[in-house]
């Protein structure tokens, strides 16, 4: 296949048409408004870190002098400018996005007011309100031509103060709108009438309390915010323990290079002159001029009010028909496997598991992987607990998990003062998979039991993310199981694998001869199809191998929620490859692959994507399934999804984003995921 400019969709710009998916959430009116104000903060979050991470890469490229075609597709240089493009014009648009929310709240009697609105009796609230909770906490730093500007915060929101000196000179200052302080202010109500005050419009409400030994004629404040490269770079101290690289990495992450400005477009020149020669910000910066508010993430945790007519309606998860918290889940899966889908279902039983083993003495042993734990986490705890009843618990965490790095380190240390054996990964890989195996002594013999699953072992995330998870106690799938926590311990030393596959050795050879085996059964006239579900896809060779089989006449169905380098339904190349992203009231995070193998089909759950980085760069488990009721009930999940009408997006040349139309009875997947396992527990 001769391969041209249009054979692969450019990674970030891909990302960037994931984002606008976001953003076309926050834009839906039939999205409940408060939920509205939250997807724009997600969107907003999003591009934070997209910043932080691949902006920072392109940029880092194209300062080495190294062009990044042949990483990227395109010139560094070129592409920095279309990202700045793009992100200025999905700016513009949530700008549009906000004022449509608010004027819609305005008709459910919420008010958003700022220092102009404000009357007496919130006057006097507010005051009140900055001397007892804000001014203790405010941080205020004035600026001059001597001293240098201190590191601003990375991805923290500031207040750019000018005053206007009664001598004719001028003072700047920035004031930190600091993540201790919350950035919604619920005023008193009116009768029915709530009133809101944006944290920033009480400062600017409050300047003359801030600066009143300062002798000005005027004063004037617009928001601005930098975003750092959010790369971590390790040392090479040798005398430092991983925990302290890590560490000193992440504060070093806060003084970072500065790769985007954003600042009030209202501001005037001077004061964005000024700041910006203090910043040394320059033109391979990414420059966005924005709207009064930043940090628009904060909007994800705008107050509920007691509204909940404005919110999605919260669901009670479900239990998995069969499976008792009240019994031992130990006794229940040695008889068959169990399949766990949150949140539709309830995590309950991933906390109830590792509770039964921390107390059972039969227990000997418990092995798991953790890459993201929630604040207060259960998972943690009952860790903990079976250490201190004896079992030998072996925890591989991975410290690089972006972003939550200082929250796992502040785990793993917990657990290892309370005597949990702590491996933290592999050199040079990130340890992604999602694995749990426990040895319980059984008849003068060690049985294992465990659970594979595709999310991480996080109560708050499974509140809102899609995960699989399988509790077996299949004695085959679990040796292979454990030889991975053996490849954590010595590993220098390759396992062989008879039914998981494993990033990163064996990922792309077994997805290679799956697809090989569907290309080999279309050509001989047989059934052959391909159904994946994937949070992104981007790596080349796997989206080589998937044209290879759209060629041969293999049926493609992909659901992707996030980047999608692949550019299906394209004559010769891709005609029969459909892909569709579906974005609600959930975060999509289940992986499935799905290969027909003449009628026999096989059934995978994944902790990995299709990125290089997951198949080349990470310990990544994929589960077969072969218990049929459970095989069936992910057949019938994958096509609850791809029937979806409401919240599908088709994927395709264009990028435009469309959602999915037909004629069908309306299916909305996610609610009609929770009606099939309701329908199932009351059958």
């Amino acid at each position: 296949m001769t391969k041209d400019k249009n054979t692969y969709v450019n990674r970030e710009l891909s990302w960037l048409q994931f984002n606008e998916r976001v953003l076309q959430e926050a834009a839906d009116e039939s999205v409940p408004l408060i939920e509205r104000f939250r997807f724009l903060g997600i969107f907003s979050n999003n591009l934070d870190e997209f910043f932080k991470v691949r902006y920072a890469t392109v940029k880092r490229i194209d300062e080495a002098g190294k062009g990044g075609k042949s990483e990227l597709g395109i010139k560094a240089a070129d592409l920095l400018e279309i990202i700045t493009q793009v992100v200025i014009k999905q700016q513009s648009q949530s700008l549009d996005i906000l004022e449509n929310i608010q004027k819609k709240l305005e008709g459910e009697n919420i008010f958003i007011i700022d220092e102009k609105d404000v009357d007496e009796d919130q006057h006097k609230f507010i005051k009140n309100y900055f001397i007892q909770q804000v001014s203790p906490a405010l941080v205020t730093i004035i600026l001059n031509d001597i001293v240098d500007l201190p590191h601003l915060k990375d991805s923290a929101a500031y207040l750019a103060v000018k005053m206007e000196l009664d001598n004719d000179s001028k003072q700047f200052a920035l004031i930190e709108i600091t993540k201790s302080m919350d950035r919604f202010v619920v005023l008193p109500s009116k009768g029915d009438k709530c009133y809101i005050m944006i944290l920033d419009d009480l400062l600017r409400y409050c300047l003359d309390d801030i600066f009143n030994i300062f002798n000005y004629t005027s004063i004037t404040a617009n928001m601005i915010k930098i975003t750092r490269d959010g790369e971590l770079d390790f040392d090479s101290d040798l005398s430092k323990s991983f925990i302290e690289k890590i560490s000193d990495s992440v504060k070093d992450r806060q003084i970072g290079e500065p790769v985007r400005f954003v600042y009030d477009k209202t501001i005037d020149e001077e004061t964005l002159e000024y700041l910006m020669t203090k910043m040394g910000i320059d033109s391979k910066d990414s420059v966005i001029p924005g709207g009064r508010y930043h940090n628009r993430r904060d909007y994800m945790g705008f107050p509920s009010l007691g509204r909940n007519d404005l919110l999605y309606k919260k669901i009670d998860p479900l239990k998995v028909k069969g499976l008792s918290l009240e019994q031992s889940i130990f006794n229940t899966i040695a008889k068959k496997d169990y399949l766990l889908h949150t949140p539709y279902q309830t995590f309950s039983y991933v906390v109830k598991f590792l509770r039964e083993a921390a107390l059972d003495p039969q227990v000997k042993t418990i092995k798991i992987t953790i890459y993201r734990l929630a604040q207060i986490s259960h998972i943690a705890s009952s860790l903990i607990n079976a250490a201190k009843n004896g079992k030998k618990v072996t925890v591989v965490i991975e410290l690089r998990a972006r972003f939550d790095e200082q929250a796992n380190i502040d785990y793993a240390e917990q657990m290892q003062d309370e005597g949990v054996n702590m491996l933290f990964g592999v050199s040079g890989l990130k340890v992604h998979s999602k694995i749990c195996v426990i040895e319980r002594e059984e008849e003068n013999s060690l049985k294992r039991y465990g659970f594979i699953s595709t999310g991480n072992f996080n109560e708050s995330t499974a509140k809102i993310y899609t995960d699989f998870t399988l509790f077996t106690a299949n004695q085959k799938i679990l040796k292979d199981v454990n030889k991975v926590f053996n490849f954590f311990h010595t590993n220098y030393r390759i396992h062989r694998y008879k039914h998981i596959i494993t990033s990163p050795h064996y990922t792309k050879s077994k997805l290679f001869a799956l697809i090989d085996t569907e290309i080999d059964n279309v050509k001989k006239g047989k059934p052959a199809f391909i159904k994946l579900k994937l949070n992104s896809i981007s790596s080349y060779k796997m989206i080589d191998k998937l044209y290879e089989a759209s060629r041969a006449g293999v049926k493609i169905q992909m659901i992707v929620r996030g980047i999608c380098c692949l550019v299906p339904g394209i004559k010769g190349m891709s005609e029969n490859i459909e892909v569709i992203s579906i974005i609600d009231k959930f975060l999509e995070h289940t992986r499935l692959y799905v290969f027909c193998n003449d009628n026999d089909t096989k059934v995978y759950i994944s902790s990995a994507d299709w990125m290089t980085r997951n198949i080349e760069n990470r310990v990544e488990v994929s589960c077969p399934i072969y218990q049929e009721d459970i095989k069936q009930d992910l057949l019938d999940i994958f096509d609850i999804c791809w029937s979806d009408n409401v919240k599908a997006r088709i994927i395709d040349e264009s990028q435009n984003n469309d959602y999915r139309k037909n004629n069908n009875p309306k299916v909305r997947s996610q609610f009609a995921l929770y009606d099939y396992f309701e329908d199932k527990l009351n059958s």
